[in-house]
C-alpha cells in the first residue's frame, strides 16, 4: 500500500463549515439531574410559579401596610389587631401586603402600634418572585453549570432533557506509546468536560477500523482517533477511513496538527489526529469541540481573557495557529509556536489562536486567552 500523502491542506474554516452543515445533532434523552452536570439542554427547562404565594423575606410582623401610614416614631399609629408574628419563609396571612420589622411594631397587652411606616411589599416575596411559569431557567442548547443544577434542584425539577454525544476514542496509530496514552486520556477528559460521553478509550493500538465498522452497534454519534495521520511506514489511518468511511480532508491549515484529517463513517464524524499531545490539543480546541457542540445542539461556551501581549507573534499567512500563553502581571507572553513541548504547556496558562489571514500580532495587541479546557 503506498505510503498517504498530503495534496493541500484544507483551510479551518472549511473544515469547520463542513461540520455546520452535515453534524446533525443527537436525539435526546431524560437525564436524572444530578447526572446532568455539563450536558446541553435539548428543550428550554421551565418550572411552576415559584413561590405560589407571597412569602415573608425577614422574620417580622405581617401587616397591611395602608395601616402603617405616616407611622413614627414620635406618632405612633395604633393597629386595629395584634399582627401575627412571621418568620422568613413563611406565607403571609389573608389580608396582610408587607412585613415590619421586630422594632416597627410596639405590643402592649392586646394593643398594637406602628412606630414606622412601611411600604406595600416590603420584605415580601411576589407568587412568581422567584420563578415564573412563562420565563425558562435554563434554555435549549446552553449547558447546565453546577450553578443551574442547584436551581433546578430548588424548583423542583428531578431530570432534563439532553444531548449528550457518545465520542468513540481510539487508538489510530500501529502502535501504542506514552504519548499516544496520555494524548488519549487528555482527549478523553476534554469530551467528558464538554458534556459529551467518552466511550472507553482503547489504548490497543489499531483499533480504527473495529471503531468505524462497529458505530451502530456501540452507539457512537463519532470517532476521535490518535495517530497514524502522517507519511511514515505505518500510517494507515487516513486509508483505513477512505475504505470504511470517506474522507473530506487530509491535511488542515492548522498548526500544530497539519497532518489531521476529517471525514464522515455512517454518516458520523470521524477526526484523524496526529499522535502529539500538542496537535491534540490544537484539534480538540479548533475542531473537536465544534463537533461535540454540534450534535450536543449548543454552542462552543469558553470565558476568555482579553490581554495585551508581552511580546510579538509572527505567524504564517493561511495557517490557523494556535499559540500557548502564560499570564502575569496583566499581559500574555506567548511561549512559542510550531511543536510546542511539554515544558511549554506545562508553563501556559491558556491559549491564544492567530487567524489564516493574519501575519501574526503586534506587542501590546489585545488578544482573548482562553483556558485549556
Amino acid at each position: 500500500m503506498p505510503p498517504q500523502r498530503i495534496s493541500r491542506l484544507t483551510p479551518l474554516s472549511a473544515i469547520l463549515a463542513l461540520i455546520e452543515a452535515r453534524a446533525i445533532a443527537v436525539p435526546s434523552r431524560q437525564c436524572p439531574l444530578a447526572a446532568a452536570l455539563g450536558a446541553t439542554l435539548a428543550e428550554d427547562v421551565v418550572a411552576s410559579s415559584m413561590p405560589p404565594h407571597p412569602i415573608a423575606l425577614r422574620d417580622g410582623f405581617a401587616v397591611t401596610a395602608a395601616a402603617t401610614a405616616d407611622a413614627s416614631a414620635y406618632a405612633p399609629l395604633p393597629l386595629a389587631s395584634v399582627p401575627r408574628r412571621i418568620d422568613a419563609g413563611e406565607p403571609l396571612p389573608g389580608g396582610a401586603d408587607a412585613v415590619a420589622p421586630h422594632d416597627a411594631v410596639t405590643l402592649g397587652g392586646d394593643r398594637a402600634e406602628a412606630i414606622a411606616t412601611i411600604t406595600p411589599g416590603e420584605s415580601v416575596l411576589p407568587v412568581g418572585g422567584d420563578v415564573s411559569a412563562r420565563t425558562p431557567l435554563r434554555r435549549a442548547g446552553q449547558r447546565l453549570r453546577a450553578l443551574d443544577v442547584g436551581i433546578l434542584t430548588a424548583a423542583g425539577i428531578a431530570e432534563v432533557p439532553v444531548r449528550p454525544p457518545r465520542i468513540r476514542i481510539v487508538c489510530g496509530g500501529a502502535k501504542e506509546t506514552p504519548f499516544i496514552d496520555a494524548a488519549l486520556t487528555i482527549l478523553a477528559q476534554a469530551v467528558t468536560a464538554a458534556g459529551g460521553t467518552a466511550l472507553d478509550a482503547s489504548r490497543e493500538a489499531g483499533r480504527l477500523p473495529e471503531a468505524l465498522e462497529d458505530l451502530e452497534a456501540e452507539g457512537a454519534d463519532a470517532v476521535f482517533a490518535i495517530g497514524g495521520t502522517g507519511s511514515g511506514r505505518n500510517d494507515v489511518s487516513v486509508q483505513t477511513l477512505a475504505q470504511i468511511g470517506s474522507v473530506a480532508a487530509h491535511g488542515i491549515a492548522l498548526s500544530p496538527a497539519e497532518t489531521a484529517a476529517f471525514g464522515f463513517a455512517g454518516g458520523r464524524p470521524v477526526l484523524l489526529i496526529p499522535g502529539r499531545i500538542d496537535a491534540v490539543l490544537a484539534v480538540w480546541l479548533l475542531l473537536g469541540r465544534h463537533i461535540v457542540a454540534k450534535l450536543a445542539g449548543g454552542t462552543i461556551e469558553d470565558g476568555a481573557t482579553i490581554l495585551p501581549l508581552k511580546r510579538k507573534v509572527a505567524s504564517t499567512i493561511g495557517l490557523t495557529e494556535l499559540i500557548p500563553v502564560a499570564c502575569a502581571g496583566g499581559v500574555a507572553e506567548p511561549l512559542g509556536r510550531g511543536y510546542l513541548s511539554l515544558t511549554m504547556l506545562g508553563r501556559s496558562d491558556g491559549w491564544i489562536a492567530v487567524p489564516a489571514d493574519s501575519e501574526g500580532f503586534a506587542v501590546g495587541t489585545q488578544v482573548a486567552v482562553r483556558p485549556w479546557f
